[in-house]
């Protein structure tokens, strides 16, 4: 007995002991000035990421090794500055770092776009780029990432090798939120005042076509399959689902006044929307066009579904909170108090995988 006791006890030395994480939501909380970490499992706030700028966009790398978050905080200046050293890192490292790193020419306003290593718990790098950046997105190889310039026009496409600014694109009128496609060769651009979403093809970066979708596109969501491009328009109370073979609008659905966030299940049958104006989150079965929607109440913001945990998390835009969504009734099940600023745009990665539009990859 004594003898397998031992053997066991030397069997288990010697494998490897894995122990799954939990799901991570990390929450920018804009003028707060901090990322949230939320543990999903148990939905309780477990550290802050400090040191970033008004952020409100926010993506992940494929692996989940690091975030790009966006700045809503303008500096007005002549020329580029050098990049912001953050307070965690080191001289040294700082300017390692930024060895021959471009600068964005002649910018008269500039933000930054912060690199975050989340094991770490901090910011790893500043990237001045012109103008505030609404929202980020990270291009599914990890190669490249995108920051949107609302106020100043188009994006700023930025290596995350060299950690370098690479292109800068003029889009349509005010840019608002950015999607690669699945396999990275496009880039749609939401172009609010233009009322259509630029397709850029990642290949050259260059325009390849401007999609008219209806008034004031902003979030956008992709099927599953990755034909369909749901795109919530915010001044025609409607999510537009464009079918991307033919640049079309295929159908369009009803959600209320002001939708704002916008996601879909794994399995593509459930569109989720929130309306912000009119205090409700909408579900929509997209095999039989049902609709089903609750009231939520003060406005329902941002939302993000994920998969790993079956569960909707929808933001408030008046309020320091984020309400737990059963997906099945829209239910509220309870709510995360952040503790100070709004949260915006949500980024979940499940033991270590996301996608550059902060969807989980791996499933539990």
């Amino acid at each position: 007995m004594m003898k397998k006791l031992l053997q066991g006890l030397a069997f288990m030395s010697l494998s490897p002991l894995v122990i799954e994480a939990a799901p991570l939501m990390y929450v920018p909380s804009g003028g707060a000035n901090d990322l949230v970490i939320i543990d999903l499992d148990s939905d309780t706030i477990v550290g802050r990421i400090p040191e970033l700028e008004n952020a409100h966009g926010l993506a992940a790398s494929p692996g989940g090794d690091y975030l790009v978050a966006g700045s809503m905080q303008q500096k007005d200046t002549g020329a580029a500055p050098e990049a912001e050293k953050p307070a965690a890192v080191s001289e040294a490292e700082h300017a390692a770092h930024h060895a021959g790193a471009a600068k964005p020419a002649q910018a008269t306003s500039l933000s930054y776009v912060s690199i975050i290593r989340p094991e770490q718990g901090r910011v790893m790098r500043r990237i001045a780029v012109r103008g505030f950046t609404h929202h980020t997105a990270v291009s599914p190889d990890g190669k490249y990432a995108v920051a949107v310039h609302s106020g100043a026009g188009g994006i700023t496409v930025i290596d995350l090798e060299g950690m370098a600014v690479i292109r800068e694109i003029q889009t349509g009128q005010s840019p608002n939120y950015a999607l690669f496609s699945h396999n990275g060769e496009r880039l749609y651009i939401s172009d609010a005042f233009s009322g259509t979403v630029s397709e850029i093809d990642t290949r050259g970066w260059r325009e390849r076509r401007n999609i008219a979708v209806g008034k004031e596109p902003e979030h956008m969501v992709l099927a599953p399959d990755g034909a369909t491009l749901y795109v919530a328009n915010v001044g025609d109370g409607q999510v537009a689902a464009v079918n991307l073979d033919t640049g079309l609008v295929k159908k369009r659905y009803p959600i209320g006044d002001q939708p704002h966030g916008i996601d879909i299940t794994a399995d593509g049958q459930f569109l989720f929307a929130s309306s912000q104006g009119g205090g409700k989150l909408v579900r929509i079965d997209l095999n039989s066009g049902e609709s089903l929607s609750v009231g939520l109440q003060p406005a329902p913001y941002h939302l993000d579904y994920a998969d790993a945990v079956r569960k909707l998390y929808v933001s408030s835009r008046k309020e320091a909170k984020i309400w737990i969504v059963d997906p099945t009734s829209l239910a509220v099940r309870g709510e995360i108090n952040i503790g100070r600023g709004i949260a915006h745009q949500m980024v979940v990665i499940d033991g270590g995988k996301s996608d550059g539009n902060g969807k989980a990859k791996k499933q539990r």
